[in-house]
């Protein structure tokens, strides 16, 4: 997730999203909006003493409700950060935290696939939540009789941080609770089959949670139900391709060098255009002697107009700064480039830099499916060699 880099905390970048620019000012309002309605829940709950009407003259009500919302969200932060934490113990990186219109999010760059590992790293932002409550209350406790804006700022603040640790619980797969459901179903079970049955609880409180955010009008709740239902899909697929990858590589995958249909750089687009009809090819790869130079695609050539295209060469069009894959490294490693880069297809070059192959999206695709049917690499790689689309991209 993108966001505007504000800081780094012990190494790990902090972004604010946008979204997290609109949510804040809307949580200011609704807190400032409410203070009287919040204050006498905490006066039956907490017996907090607070005057309602000291509180909702002039601005305060808005300061009240801009201090709640900085402080909800700190301790978000630091929820995000009880998860970060434990992970670096572990030895995990983590790529960012990011706050954005549903909270905080920790990106690793590996999901930890040791249950033990996995249990402590999600139950340890609900921990530090619970923490942050008690902490909250405590200053709430020892603030003096008619201090009304703290104590309606931490009695506010030490309720939410425990709400939103017990709704983080919830087995919602892939929220705090659903991963620690997913380590506990994987002590007995392989990962991957413990993340299909955690990532289907979740998609079913995601549904559940959807109908009770249509029925009650809140479109916050069917706006988390939905990034549940997709996150949880999501997961579940990576962890199904990365249990699938296993063992294999990109040799074992790729479109060969001898089956590769290639372009030099003094081919006119217009020929290159040919060639793509001819051949239904949406994508070459540029070779010079036998090194890659470069990659040209089908939206290349559609960036010259058709009149010009006997006057411009691929050389002209084509992409110089190839992300390239060596022949070694494994399937699942090559499909996250692509996946992060945004292109269909990779070269796949040798330590000389000399052009082996490519491996694309539909040769992964063909080859999970292989092995979905009982297949190995041996067979995938027989399989490709008899593949009459081999090169297409």
């Amino acid at each position: 997730m993108r966001g505007l880099k504000i800081g780094t905390v012990v190494g790990i970048p902090i972004r604010l999203n946008w979204t997290f620019l609109i949510v804040l000012p809307l949580f200011a309002y609704l807190i400032g909006a409410q203070v009287g309605a919040i204050a006498e829940v905490m006066n039956a709950t907490f017996n907090a003493g607070i005057d309602p009407a000291a509180i909702n003259a002039g601005l305060t009500p808005w300061v009240l409700g801009l201090t709640a919302a900085l402080g909800l969200f700190g301790g978000v932060l630091l929820h995000e950060f009880g998860h970060s934490l434990v992970a670096m113990r572990y030895g995990y990186e983590i790529d960012s935290i990011t706050l954005w219109l549903l909270g905080g999010l920790a990106s690793f760059k590996e999901f930890p696939e040791d249950w033990k590992h996995e249990f402590w790293i999600a139950i340890a932002g609900p921990v530090v939540s619970v923490a942050v409550g008690v902490v909250c209350y405590v200053v709430f406790a020892f603030a003096p009789v008619g201090a009304d804006a703290v104590l309606f700022v931490f009695g506010y603040l030490a309720l939410l941080n425990v709400v939103l640790a017990v709704f983080n619980m919830l087995p919602a797969f892939p929220m705090d609770g659903g991963r620690v459901l997913r380590a506990l179903l994987a002590r007995s079970q392989p990962h991957a089959q413990a993340t299909q049955q955690a990532a289907s609880i979740g998609k079913g409180f995601a549904f559940v949670m959807g109908l009770v955010g249509l029925f009650t009008f809140q479109l916050l709740l069917i706006v988390l139900a939905f990034f549940i239902y997709m996150a949880a899909s999501g997961e579940a697929q990576q962890t199904t391709l990365k249990a699938a990858f296993q063992g294999v590589t990109v040799d074992d995958v790729m479109t060969r060098r001898e089956d590769l249909h290639t372009v030099t750089e003094d081919t006119s687009v217009a020929e290159l255009m040919g060639r793509m009809f001819e051949e239904r090819h949406t994508g070459y790869p540029v070779v010079s002697r036998g090194d890659l130079v470069g990659m040209v695609t089908l939206e290349d050539a559609r960036s010259v107009r058709e009149v010009e295209r006997d006057a411009y060469t691929v050389g002209e069009v084509m992409a110089k700064n190839v992300v390239g894959i060596g022949p070694h490294v494994d399937a699942m490693t090559a499909l996250q480039t692509m996946q992060e880069n945004g292109v269909g297809r990779l070269p796949v070059v040798n330590e000389r830099d000399e052009l082996v192959g490519i491996i694309s999206r539909s040769d992964l695709m063909t080859a999970f499916n292989i092995i979905q049917t009982g297949g190995t690499p041996s067979i995938i790689s027989g399989r490709q060699q008899l593949d009459g689309d081999r090169g297409v991209f």
